[in-house]
C-alpha cells in the first residue's frame, strides 16, 4: 500500500516536469516554395538566393512564357511582377516579397487571402537591388474575391530582413 503511494506521489512530481516539456516542443517544418519564373530572369535566382539564405526552401521551374500560372492562381495582371512563388498550402507571393514577410504571414491565419505580392520590381526590393539605391514599397495581401489592401509598407531598405 505504502509503495503504491510513494509511486503516485512521484507521478504526481514529475507531471509539471512532463506538461512543460511538452509545451517547449514545437515542431516547425521549414518553408517551401515552388518558384514559377522564366529561365534568363537574372532577378529572379537573386530573389530566390535572398529567400534561401532566409532558411526557405525554393524549388524552381521555368517557363517562357508564366502567365497563365498567374491566371490558374488567381493573381490579376495590376497585381504581378516577374516571378511567382507558391508554398505547400497553396498560397501565392508575387515578386519580391521579402523572406521576413513570407515567414510571417505563414505564421498567421489568413482566411480569405491568396498571398502577398510586390508588383512590379521596386528598386532595393531583395533581388532588385541596384548599388545604394532604394525605392519604397507596398506589400499587398491578395484576396480570393480579387481586392487586396496593404500588408506592409517597406520603408528602407533595412526594414527588408
Amino acid at each position: 500500500m505504502i509503495k503504491r503511494y510513494i509511486t503516485i506521489a512521484a507521478m504526481l512530481l514529475c507531471l509539471p516536469v512532463l506538461a512543460q516539456a511538452n509545451e517547449n516542443k514545437t515542431h516547425t517544418s521549414p518553408i517551401e516554395l515552388m518558384v514559377y519564373k522564366t529561365p534568363t530572369c537574372g532577378c529572379c535566382k537573386k530573389w530566390i538566393s535572398h529567400i534561401e539564405d532566409e532558411g526557405i526552401i525554393a524549388y524552381s521551374k521555368n517557363f517562357h512564357n508564366i502567365s497563365p500560372i498567374k491566371s490558374k492562381l488567381g493573381i490579376k495582371p495590376n497585381y504581378r511582377s516577374c516571378h511567382t512563388a507558391v508554398s505547400k498550402e497553396g498560397f501565392v507571393f508575387e515578386g519580391h516579397v521579402p523572406a521576413k514577410y513570407i515567414q510571417q504571414f505563414l505564421s498567421e491565419k489568413h482566411s480569405n487571402a491568396i498571398g502577398l505580392s510586390v508588383p512590379a520590381m521596386p528598386v532595393g526590393s531583395p533581388g532588385m537591388e541596384v548599388s545604394d539605391r532604394f525605392m519604397p514599397y507596398n506589400i499587398l495581401i491578395l484576396f480570393n474575391d480579387g481586392t487586396s489592401e496593404v500588408y506592409h509598407k517597406v520603408n528602407s531598405y533595412e526594414e527588408q530582413f
